[in-house]
């Protein structure tokens, strides 16, 4: 039986693709070394893109984007794995106009890139964030009925516990940690999902997130918003074999989050 290879998954919100690539992006893309990088808010449109966004080094890209709005949204994965099947549109015209999502299928998993919506503008807003979420839940458990395995990543924009940012108290009535939107998490867990940096690190207090403003990252009162979720047979068979934040990649004002599988 050969040994299995061990693959390294890296998810990061860039607020920017443009913004980041000006802020040694390249060389913290090397230093990361992922098999497969997933990027949520690229804020492009197709024809925005140059050449070294489009392919660089040996991997190769995949990309949605708001059609509903210029300089909004967007998710690209870029990957030296070439994926069985990519998927990024769901027929589902409100959400698929967004650009938040890129699946690709491979034989042990199906990987999700996803940027959740932001409910901070308005009860609107609020509303449609939380339909999405129902709406996927709804859509992945149908793979579940498969027989597949899920792997979800990305910025889901909502602390899930009170260890998982900084001034919990005074943000309880702030979307992004409301306790409705935290449901959503739970309910995520009770599934049969399990959020893979808590597994392997359930006491420990680290943040993907903090504001631009008032010192945030320096005083390190940030947020943990961005996630790898697994199926429970991931951690189960042994594939999943470690979760990461990496506090030192600047570039953003959020950092990546990583996973390691084995494949």
């Amino acid at each position: 039986m050969s040994e299995k290879k061990q693959v390294r998954l890296i998810s990061w919100n860039v607020n920017g693709l443009r913004a980041v690539l000006k802020k040694d992006f390249f060389d913290s893309v090397t230093g990361m070394d992922p098999d497969i990088l997933m990027l949520q808010e690229t804020k492009l449109q197709e024809n925005q893109r140059s050449d070294q966004m489009i392919r660089f080094g040996d991997y190769e890209s995949f990309w949605n984007y708001s059609t509903v709005k210029k300089g909004y949204s967007g998710v690209v994965s870029y990957t030296r794995i070439t994926p069985d099947a990519v998927t990024t549109e769901f027929g589902k015209p409100e959400y698929d106009g967004e650009g938040r999502i890129i699946r690709m299928d491979f034989e042990t998993f199906v990987l999700f890139n996803i940027y959740f919506p932001n409910g901070q503008m308005n009860d609107e807003r609020l509303s449609y964030k939380l339909a999405f979420y129902d709406w996927f839940l709804d859509y992945t458990q149908k793979l579940r009925d498969e027989g597949k395995s899920i792997i979800v990543t990305g910025d889901f924009n909502t602390a899930h516990n009170e260890i998982d940012l900084k001034n919990p108290a005074p943000n309880a009535k702030r979307s992004g940690f409301l306790r409705i939107e935290r449901d959503v998490l739970d309910k995520m867990v009770d599934m049969g999902y399990v959020d893979t940096f808590r597994h392997f690190y359930p006491e420990e207090v680290k943040y993907s997130w903090w504001s631009y403003r008032f010192n945030a990252r320096k005083n390190n009162a940030g947020w943990r918003i961005d996630y790898f979720f697994v199926t429970r047979d991931l951690i189960e068979n042994g594939i999943i074999k470690a979760a990461f934040i990496d506090n030192d990649i600047f570039g953003s004002d959020h950092c990546p989050v990583g996973l390691v599988v084995a494949v």
